[in-house]
């Protein structure tokens, strides 16, 4: 069905046929749709719709489009479907979607699944994949590829392809192995079918190829295929010995994830979380970073109350009116010094020495600094403020300024060199120890100027 759209109409007589088990008509109506709308329909189903809907239609429409669902609405399904019905549908699956979605499993129910499927190739690489990290490239990798031997020759190798290719949804790629199975390179399409059909594979194989270790972190596997534009790239172990494939569809969600998660940090979400979680999850996500916010604020206020004697003076008594300005500086200058910084990371061009981008970020931070500071002084002179008092109060928001910049910029590197998701500073962590560095710097300097 071309540009199908999912509309009201469209699921009000999809209910409508469920409930009244117009079995034949429900077929017909969802039988064109792609597997990613029907995943879509499904999601829009209340869970008993869904679940009858599941177990309608055939295995072969329904897997691929479960392993699109939503993975909370997915794990509702599954635990009313039976072991021998969700091992139907894995036997349709890639043994990347089979295996993450055996993985979503309980411990109990995964063996139970498993001994239901009667296709031993494929149960075997299940198994395999079920013992790779989620974050790492094994955790990631299909094992349907097509892959042949350095010595064949290229008519048979063309036979080898042929078998191959029925198992795999999509062929990216051939890749050349030995008789140890160990990546020799990759075989273009076109000079095997320019080639002699007697000529032999290591003679007109390509040795360069891209390639990722079993171990090595999803992350870095995006990065590379970004980089290189790749729509797949193999994946071996340490002995170079050819385990598998990580597909381009495999890496957007990789993307998407990580985006969605950087997101959520950066607005002080601590969780992978949704609108439609419960109220306790939402809370347990957000109540870590709102109770740093209060210990920020806090900080605030005795910082301001070791200042409180400015209060009894008439002539000092407007500085207390600019510290909320004075932290809305600070934290707006760090997060944006961080996002860039963050960003940096993420695509890997953080590049140089630090104290090649120490300079830089104070160069950048005293030319914004200075433009605003001037804008303070003249908005001070036409509310009639004295000089010294609007040059103190410009002053000390340029050094906060500096401040703010350099904490953005190197929080996030050295948080990513411990190993923690620098994301986490672009929210509220940031913008708390901007919030009190930024006050105290704020009165440190107008106290030393003004000398009261």
């Amino acid at each position: 069905m071309a540009n199908f759209q999912l509309d009201d109409d469209y699921v009000g007589a999809i209910k409508t046929l469920i409930q009244k088990h117009k079995d034949k008509k429900l077929k017909k109506q969802v039988h064109e749709l792609h597997y990613a709308d029907i995943a879509e329909l499904i999601e829009e189903l209340a869970l008993e719709e869904a679940i009858y809907l599941v177990k309608l239609l055939d295995s072969e429409k329904t897997a691929d489009a479960l392993a699109e669902v939503d993975e909370d609405f997915r794990e509702k399904i599954l635990g009313q479907l039976s072991a021998k019905e969700i091992a139907e549908e894995v036997e349709e699956l890639d043994t990347d979607d089979a295996a993450d979605i055996i993985a979503e499993l309980p411990e109990e129910r995964q063996e139970k699944v498993l001994s239901q499927i009667e296709d031993t190739d494929h149960l075997k690489d299940i198994r395999e994949l079920l013992n790779y990290e989620e974050d790492t490239a094994g955790g990631l990798m299909a094992k349907e590829l097509v892959k042949v031997h350095e010595d064949l020759s290229v008519l048979k190798c063309v036979n080898a392809m042929r078998k191959q290719a029925e198992e795999v949804t999509r062929v990216h790629s051939i890749y050349v192995v030995n008789a140890k199975n160990q990546l020799l390179g990759r075989l273009s399409l076109k000079d095997l079918l320019t080639a002699n059909s007697k000529a032999i594979v290591k003679d007109i194989y390509i040795p360069k190829v891209d390639f990722v270790n079993v171990d090595q972190d999803v992350e870095e596997v995006a990065r590379i295929m970004s980089k290189y534009d790749l729509e797949a790239i193999p994946v071996v172990n340490k002995n170079k010995e050819l385990l598998g494939r990580i597909t381009i569809d495999d890496i957007v969600d990789v993307i998407k994830e990580e985006a969605d998660k950087d997101y959520q940090l950066a607005a002080g979400i601590s969780n992978d979380v949704e609108a439609d979680d419960t109220i306790w999850e939402l809370t347990r996500a957000r109540l870590p970073w709102l109770f740093l916010g209060l210990l920020g604020g806090l900080g605030s206020v005795f910082i301001l109350k070791d200042f409180e004697t400015i209060m009894n003076q008439p002539r000092l008594r407007s500085l207390f009116f600019y510290t909320p300005l004075i932290a809305a500086m600070a934290g707006n200058v760090g997060v944006q010094s961080s996002a860039i910084i963050v960003q940096g990371l993420a695509n890997d061009v953080v590049k140089g020495s630090m104290l090649e981008r120490l300079f830089k970020e104070i160069g950048l931070s005293l030319i914004n600094g200075f433009f605003l500071a001037v804008m303070l002084i003249g908005f001070g002179q036409i509310m009639g403020q004295e000089l010294i008092l609007s040059l103190t109060v410009a002053g000390s928001m340029m050094g906060v300024i500096v401040m703010a910049a350099l904490i953005g910029t190197f929080v996030p590197i050295v948080l990513d060199k411990q190993g923690i998701d620098p994301a986490i500073a672009t929210g509220p962590f940031i913008t708390t120890a901007n919030d009190i560095f930024g006050i105290f710097l704020f009165f440190f300097m107008a106290q030393a100027i003004l000398g009261f």
